[in-house]
């Protein structure tokens, strides 16, 4: 399956970036890319893969605390977005974004991937560590599928993070938003 991949650059997401190094037939774009540039892509490929810091709105084009001009995937997008069934939303709060629109994917909720994600959800404070096993566990137990179809990445993202997110309060909360329609 052709698939466009969008990850702004940005050291504090770069957990994410073993999701799609096994995909074959892709483009990847980290930076130097713009709206016009996004809106292309999706038309020539068959699945849109997005992932970073992102809002209700959107996915940001860069940073996590940047203004709405910044958002690179946003309700411009929507029509080509719903043309597409397979694709992956992974930013803070895409489920607002996806089920506004009524678009078809594997999606996250609010995704705790930082300190002050945990500090912004008033859950207990932990130590770094375990943002990271659940930041990596998460990437790779999605890298493992991400060939496969959403429900099939969805079924085993569960199956496989709640072992994680039984010792885990991070990945336990990440895993209570995780979705697919």
């Amino acid at each position: 399956m052709k698939t466009l991949v969008i990850h702004a650059e940005d050291s504090s997401t770069d957990f994410l970036c073993p999701i799609y190094q096994t995909i074959e037939d892709k483009t990847v774009l980290r930076k130097g890319f713009t709206k016009k540039d996004v809106a292309e892509q999706i038309k020539i490929h068959e699945r849109v893969l997005m992932l970073g810091h992102g809002s209700p709105d959107g996915l940001f084009s860069v940073g996590q605390f940047e203004t709405d001009n910044s958002l690179i995937v946003d309700s411009s997008l929507i029509s080509l977005l719903a043309e597409r069934e397979e694709n992956i939303y992974i930013w803070c709060h895409a489920n607002k974004f996806v089920e506004r629109y009524n678009l078809k994917g594997f999606y996250t909720g609010m995704f705790i991937s930082e300190f002050l994600e945990v500090v912004y959800c008033q859950l207990p404070l932990v130590e770094d560590d375990i943002i990271d096993e659940s930041n990596n566990a998460f990437s790779s137990i999605v890298s493992k599928y991400i060939n496969e179809s959403k429900s099939v990445i969805y079924k085993k993202v569960l199956e496989e993070y709640q072992v994680i997110a039984n010792r885990n309060i991070i990945a336990a909360y990440n895993l209570k938003l995780l979705k697919f329609n």
